[in-house]
């Protein structure tokens, strides 16, 4: 979706729109928040969304909350928050506030369009102390805030603190959840395209779906849409900025993935049951598309999880 198309933001407003309200979405959110006691928000990037993130999400830092109320100290929040956008272009990035509190962003890409940002935070990485609060407080009425200085105290020592590692595990949980978004958003894309080349690029994209444990041809799929093989080759480039090969392996590493999240899954039997043919082809294609290999994965998100887990705890 080219930004110089005057219809592109409206396009991307709507495809994080539907994102927000997805099913997978919903769940995730839900299951997220219940899990690390974190605040979470899908934002879309340069669409006129003034407000911060967290604002009324039910675990909104009570701290940050209460900062929010001052029009000066919710701009200088703000200011951070496009800073944030601006660095997460490619890759998961964390900033501090002027307080000490860590926000971040992942970004949610689609070849080499950015569609949204998944983000969390307003967490210390350290204890809070009387020091960093008194610094904090002076700050805030240089700017002019009119904030209740007791109750903002109060509301700083009460703020969420994990340790590096757990908070990196918790990163990387919405970093694999940023690539199944991103998969949802491909199809969201080709469904937006122009009248005449959605209805069979996104009849493919559904064919592909449902028969992806199949040995699938791009020859098999241009007839089952009633295309020649060449004008399809075009057409689904065109829409989905991957070729048909491309295309089918990352549908096939996201199903797999799906799977890995099962502990009782062998990694082989999951990718069998997606349709790869050998596990050397499977292990080449997996890697090539995550950066690493699929038990690496595995056994990742198996300890990051378990890391993230402690930060459920009051």
């Amino acid at each position: 979706m080219p930004s110089t198309t005057p219809a592109a933001p409206r396009r991307k407003q709507a495809i994080v729109e539907q994102l927000r309200n997805s099913r997978i979405y919903r769940d995730y959110e839900r299951a997220f928040r219940d899990m690390t006691g974190l605040p979470i928000a899908l934002s879309g990037q340069g669409l006129g969304e003034y407000a911060p993130p967290h604002r009324g999400d039910p675990n909104e830092n009570p701290f940050c909350a209460l900062m929010a109320r001052s029009n000066r100290t919710c701009a200088t929040c703000l200011q951070m928050q496009r800073r944030m956008e601006d660095e997460a272009q490619l890759e998961p990035t964390t900033l501090r506030c002027f307080a000490g509190l860590c926000d971040s962003a992942v970004p949610v890409r689609v070849g080499e369009n950015l569609v949204a940002f998944l983000q969390t935070g307003q967490i210390l990485l350290h204890e809070p102390t009387k020091q960093e609060f008194s610094r904090s407080s002076q700050r805030l009425l240089k700017l002019g805030s009119d904030i209740d200085v007791r109750r903002l105290e109060e509301t700083y020592f009460q703020t969420r603190v994990l340790d590096k590692q757990q908070y990196e595990a918790v990163l990387r949980l919405l970093e694999v959840f940023a690539q199944h978004l991103a998969m949802l958003s491909t199809e969201l894309m080709v469904k937006a395209e122009e009248p005449e080349v959605s209805p069979a690029v996104s009849k493919a994209c559904d064919f592909i779906s449902t028969r992806h444990n199949e040995e699938l041809s791009l020859p098999q799929v241009a007839k089952a849409v009633n295309m020649s093989s060449f004008y399809f080759c075009k057409m689904f480039k065109r829409s989905t900025g991957l070729t048909f090969t491309d295309y089918l392996a990352r549908v096939r590493v996201q199903k797999v993935k799906n799977l890995l999240l099962n502990p009782h899954k062998r990694v082989s039997e999951a990718a069998f049951e997606c349709g790869f043919q050998s596990l050397s082809q499977f292990n080449r294609v997996f890697k090539k598309i995550t950066g690493e290999s699929p038990k690496r994965y595995r056994a990742r998100l198996t300890e990051e999880s378990g890391r993230a887990a402690p930060a459920t705890a009051p």
